[in-house]
This record gives structure tokens, sequence and C-alpha cells, in this order.
């Protein structure tokens, strides 16, 4: 059982909020890693029936100051008040029987097992030692339907789209019985309809007093739903305040230390010839109709092209097809006037010169077990051989070039993939890409679960990629990372561009109008950003 001693101690911090009760406080954490401090010094406090918010730059020391609070990670330094008294989580099991959740940023589910089978995992509902499984079934239904979703408890994980899997882990936290509930980048693969149930959820979780600790890097819903604030950086605590009182730049310039104005530029460049050319392609849906509909657009050397568009629009089902995942599309494509067979293989689009950064890098991007350096290296060991040996000193010498200059914040690149932060992981995966010496980019949600500052790095390598001539297809569902970053933006809606817009001439209005065509959608406000298929 986890450990409870009487502590009467309000913490540092206490007077700030006097009106709120704290329900948690975690004082003076420090946590040292081998080669690395990754908090120190650090206070949170959690109060009652309130949205909690943490935020700051990944690497900031979030993710590890939750796994201390969920019992995953014990603190070097500091201790950790649950109504006062000082409590002593030793596995997430002991913070669960405290009344302490959490939903990871990296979704926790086994993709082999069902979508009931994942919510009860660990927390199986039985009656006299059997496995009640009708009462799981409904009580999982009633979960998904107060999440106003549709999924078939009986569903593999492994055939749901991100968005339905992260519904998946939200409904398994609400399965608990929470007195605090952690939610670290809960919306990152929502669409905009799901984020807005998730707030409603959220919202009858602070009337009867739930507190919920919010970590998100969209910075505006945070002002949506927040109620407090503490911004992390660099490991330590550097504000808190009331939501109310602060504004988005004041959030960036705190957690990056500089001012936002300067994270997103875009570098002006001549572009080259036509690099890519593509002439209908058309992706059949299973059950009838196109998942793509006759697709054509050129790619010019130097360009970054921004697709964008909402749920279902067919973004992700192009840049599959392009990196070969789709053997079944049909059309006709040339890569600096060569024709590509349509049905290639990935390994072969890879040789060709297309690589794919993918949305959901943990499951279709790294190793887990593996290194950095290894991650780096899976799709180029070829590269590296000598006979049926592989050449340790090139491999090495490749990998660091790449930490270099990609910026990657890593020990050594023998470290584990899982010891860097998201936009550090990006970064590893945009390398593995690099090295295997692309014409052309395809980058799916590449900002997806990173901070603002780290999307500011990623942008910046795009930009950096472009000028030595590579081709971008960039595809985003933040209308203000797809207006900044792009030279060039197409508009899809169900499988087919309905719209294309130069740098100069493209607003959030006219790509929500474009998005639209099709849906029935009214184009007023700006409830239609776009998200994965």
């Amino acid at each position: 059982m986890p450990e409870m001693t009487p502590v009467l101690d309000p913490g540092p911090d206490a007077a700030l909020h006097e009106r709120d009760e704290i329900i948690l406080s975690a004082q003076n954490i420090t946590k040292v890693f081998p080669g690395t401090v990754a908090l120190e010094d650090v206070t949170f406090n959690v109060y009652k029936g309130k949205v909690n918010v943490l935020i700051g730059e990944n690497g900031a020391g979030k993710s590890t100051l939750m796994k201390i609070l969920a019992g995953v990670e014990r603190p070097t330094h500091g201790k950790i008040l649950l109504d006062r008294r000082e409590i002593h989580p030793h596995s997430p099991l002991d913070a669960n029987r405290l009344g302490i959740g959490i939903i990871y940023q990296e979704l926790n589910l086994c993709l082999n097992l069902s979508v009931v089978d994942n919510i009860f995992l660990a927390r199986e509902i039985t009656r006299n030692g059997l496995l009640a499984q009708r009462s799981q079934k409904q009580r999982a239904r009633e979960l998904i339907t107060r999440l106003e979703q549709k999924i078939d408890p009986d569903v593999k994980v492994s055939d749901l789209r991100i968005g339905e899997q992260q519904i998946v882990e939200i409904a398994k936290a609400l399965a608990q019985d929470v007195r605090i509930l952690i939610m670290d980048e809960p919306t990152s693969a929502l669409s905009v309809a799901e984020v807005e149930v998730l707030f409603r959820v959220i919202r009858e979780l602070k009337s009867h007093g739930v507190a919920i600790i919010y970590i998100s890097h969209k910075l505006e819903e945070l002002l949506q739903i927040g109620d407090h604030i503490t911004i992390l950086r660099d490991g330590h605590k550097v504000a808190e305040e009331e939501a109310k009182n602060v504004k988005v730049s004041w959030m960036i310039e705190k957690m990056v230390g500089r001012n936002p104005a300067t994270l997103f530029i875009r570098k002006e460049r001549l572009l080259g010839d036509v690099l890519l050319k593509v002439e209908d392609l058309t992706l059949p849906r299973l059950g009838g109709g196109y998942a793509l509909d006759h697709i054509s657009f050129e790619l010019r050397q130097g360009e970054i092209l921004g697709f964008y568009g909402l749920m279902g629009a067919g973004r992700s089902d192009l840049v599959d097809c392009l990196a070969g995942a789709r053997p079944q599309a049909t059309g006709k494509i040339w890569l600096m006037g060569t024709p590509v067979a349509t049905a290639q293989s990935i390994a072969d689009r890879i040789w060709c010169g297309f690589v794919l950064i993918p949305e959901d890098r943990q499951q279709f991007g790294l190793v887990q077990p593996l290194s950095v350096m290894d991650n780096m290296l899976l799709a180029s060991l070829q590269n590296y051989l000598r006979g049926v040996f592989l050449v340790r000193k090139q491999e090495n010498a490749a990998a660091e070039q790449q930490i270099r200059e990609l910026s990657i914040r890593v020990a050594n690149p023998r470290q584990p993939i899982t010891a860097l932060s998201g936009g550090n992981q990006q970064k590893v995966v945009v390398a593995k890409g690099l090295l295997t010496h692309p014409k052309v980019l395809l980058l799916d949600e590449p900002t997806r679960g990173i901070d603002v500052g780290a999307k500011s790095e990623i942008s910046e390598i795009m930009s950096k990629l472009a000028a030595q001539k590579y081709g971008v297809i960039f595809i985003s569902s933040e209308l203000k990372e797809i207006l900044a970053m792009s030279d060039r933006i197409l508009v899809m809606s169900k499988g087919a561009i309905t719209g294309e817009f130069p740098h100069q001439e493209a607003t959030e209005e006219k790509l929500v109008a474009a998005s639209a065509i099709g849906h029935g959608l009214s184009t007023n406000g700006d409830n239609h950003h776009g998200t994965r298929n």
C-alpha cells in the first residue's frame, strides 16, 4: 500500500490562490537522472475542482513531474502532500489507490486487445472470482457514450484510427474512481468536435470536485479550459498565475524565454524546377467510393507544399500512397521527370527518393527498445555495410552529424530513445529519413504533441531542407502552422483538392471555406480545424 505520513504544510505558493483548496502539493521536487537534472526544486500545487495547467517546452520536466505524481518515478529530493499528508506512491497502482489517475502523452494501450479489455486492464470487474464480461461491456459502452462516440467495445484497438485510440485512453482513465486526473496531451489526436466533448466531460468532473492536471501544447485551448497555469523551463518553475490573467504571448515568452513573434519566420526562397508531378492519383475506398479521387499536383525543388483539410479529407492517404504504403493506388507519378511505378513497395520508394515522417512517431517512426543511434540508422543500414558487417565508425559519424545539424538534445547517441523528449524524438525520426538521402520529404503532422519551441525548431529544419532544394510536403491540422510554414497550400475535402493558395493569398477563412466544400458545414467561425484521416 502507498505510504502516507501526517504533515501540516500548505507549501510556499499557497498564498497565490487562497480562495482555492489545495488537494495535492509537490514540494521542492528534484529529480536527477544519470547525466541530467530533469527537475530542480520545483513546487507545484493542484487545486481541487480546478483545471491545473502545466506547460513548458519538451524537456522542461513536465512528464517527469507527472510520472512522480503517478508513482512511475520517485523524486531524488522533495515530498508530495495529498490533503496535507505526505504520500509515497511506489507504483501507478499505489497512486491509483490514492485516487490519482493518468492519461499518458504516448498512448498506453494494448493494440492486440479489444476496447473493453483495454479499458479494464488490471482493473477487471469480477463476480465470485470470475470475469464479469457483460458488466464490463455495459460499463465500456456507458463511458464511450459519455464521450459521445460510437466505438464498438469488442473491436480491436489496432483497428481504430489514432483519434479513436485517444478516446479509448480517456475512457480508460474515466473508468477509475479518481480524485486527481492527470491528462498529458489528451487532445493531440482529437478533432475539434472531440475536443469539445472532452471539455464538457472535464467541466462535469470539475463540478464533482475532481482536480484535473492538464498538459497541452495547444496554448489557445489552455485558456479555454484552464483555471491555474504553472510554467516550467529547463527543469525549473518560472511562473505561476491564474488563467484569467494571462495571454498566449505571455505563456510563450515564459516557456521559451524569447519573443513569440520570432518563433515562426518564413524565409523567401527561389524555387527550382518541377521535382514531383502527380497526375490522377486515385485510391479506392473499401465499400465503394474513393479515399483519393484523381489527385493531381506539382511540387518544385525547394518548395514547402502544405496540405490542409478536415477529418477524412485524404491527406494522410495521399502521403501513404506517395511513400508506397498503398499498392492498390493508381495514377501517374514522375520524380525529376522519370516515371515512378505506382505498385512499388515502401523500400522501393525510399530507394527512389521518397521518405515519410509519420504522424504517429511511437508506433510507426521509432523502435522503443533501441538507442537513439540505432533508430536513426534503421532505414539506411545498407549504407554502412562492408560485406556482411556494419562499420561502426561510419555509423557513429552519421549519427553524430545528424545530432549536430538537427540540434538533437541527447547525452550520447547510445542513449535509449525513450529518454528523449517528444520534440527530440521527432527530430530523430526526421534524421532517420534524411539519412536515406531523399529528394521528397513527406511530413505528416510533424509537430503533433510537441511544444511551441520544438515546433519552431521543426519549422527551421523544414526551411533549411527546402533551401537545400529538397521538396517538402507538409500536413498540419493547425491553421497557424500551415499558414506560417508553407510556400503554397492545397486544401483537400473528401479525397479531392478543393483549393490552392499561394502563401501571399492564403488566409484562415479561405482554408476553412475550401475544407468545408462537400461537408455541408458553415464556414462561420473557426470550428473546422482538420485532423488525421
